[in-house]
């Protein structure tokens, strides 16, 4: 039994290390492999996270983005990030700068540049959280049950990817107030 104790080491080592990063692809943006490939039409990739079971999520980075760069090495990698985000999330991603034409929830068709103007998004990254049904003729940035402009560490992403999907928002509870009771029980 002695000789299984460095192998029950190894692997709860390998378990606990953080997924590698992300490639980065043609247009310079990190590219995951839980990353999903669509035609940028939000109903339909609202309709697939949902026969899925899962949320969407859209994140919008740009090229160059250090703080895009801080998320896809040190934060998106944590193990209990990257699982939050495979097993609950269908992520759909989107340049700031973008020429690829997406569609809004209204059918409002626009390059991703322009659809980012549209929702307010003026920092990369940014996470905008959709809910299960988006009422007809909302947009994108009318829908989100939450926006996440900018880089935070692993325990505020952990928060939030848990506070969306337990729908947290729904009850009242303020995601500060998630967050800073999470902070206070682990003290």
């Amino acid at each position: 039994m002695a000789f299984l104790r460095p192998l029950a080491a190894a692997l709860a080592l390998a378990v606990a290390l953080p997924v590698a990063a992300a490639d980065l692809g043609d247009d310079g943006l990190h590219k995951p492999d839980w990353l999903r490939e669509t035609f940028k039409d939000l109903r339909e990739d609202l309709a697939e996270a949902n026969a899925e079971g899962k949320r969407l999520l859209i994140i919008v980075e740009q090229r160059g983005c250090i703080y895009c760069k801080k998320m896809h090495e040190e934060v998106f990698p944590q193990p209990q990030i990257d699982a939050l985000i495979r097993d609950h999330y269908f992520v759909v991603q989107m340049n700031l700068f973008g020429d690829v034409e997406a569609t809004d929830f209204d059918g409002t068709a626009l390059s991703e540049k322009d659809m980012a103007v549209r929702w307010g998004v003026m920092f990369t990254p940014t996470l905008i959280f959709l809910p299960e049904e988006v009422p007809e003729g909302e947009t994108t940035a009318d829908a989100a049950v939450a926006m996440m402009p900018g880089a935070f560490g692993p325990g505020t992403t952990e928060a939030l990817l848990t506070w969306v999907r337990d729908h947290g928002y729904e009850n009242g509870e303020h995601f500060q107030r998630f967050l800073a009771g999470r902070l206070q029980a682990a003290d």
